[in-house]
């Protein structure tokens, strides 16, 4: 299984970085939606179904499949013989920024359930401050990965 991964590391590591990028920028988007979904728009109008149309699309039919994808490639970088060093200290601070990013990523889900029901609570600037999270974890998971502190 080493040697197969070895061979196909360039290949993965593409796949991870396309993936991170389209989950990344779904984290950034659907905040911003939500701001605008419970600054501007009422409840059982047709801008509230397009907001939650919007919405739906882009966690089910963007977020998701890029989280997965993200997810299996960066399991399978994990698993290159060689790629990552365990003794060191940014592999721990990448994965605990992983799980953070996987945490919000479930909490936007949570939120867009809240506005499909009719039962957001939030404000638009609970969503913008939220909306600092991913670029926060964003900044540790790079410098992690680059520095390699």
């Amino acid at each position: 299984m080493g040697d197969f991964l070895a061979s196909v590391y360039p290949w993965v590591k593409f796949l991870h970085v396309i993936s991170v990028i389209s989950w990344m920028a779904g984290l950034f988007y659907l905040p911003r939606l939500f701001v605008y979904h419970a600054e501007q728009v009422g409840q059982g109008n047709a801008t509230d179904t397009l907001f939650q149309t919007m919405e739906r699309r882009l966690l089910k039919a963007i977020m998701n499949p890029a989280m997965i994808a993200s997810w299996i490639f960066g399991l399978a970088l994990v698993l290159t013989p060689g790629i990552v060093d365990w003794t060191m200290v940014w592999p721990w601070t990448k994965a605990a920024s992983v799980l953070g990013m996987t945490w919000f990523h479930m909490w936007l889900a949570a939120r867009r359930k809240d506005f499909a029901g009719g039962t957001n609570l939030r404000s638009g600037r609970t969503y913008r401050m939220m909306n600092e999270v991913p670029t926060i974890l964003m900044i540790v998971i790079v410098a992690s990965v680059i520095v390699k502190f």
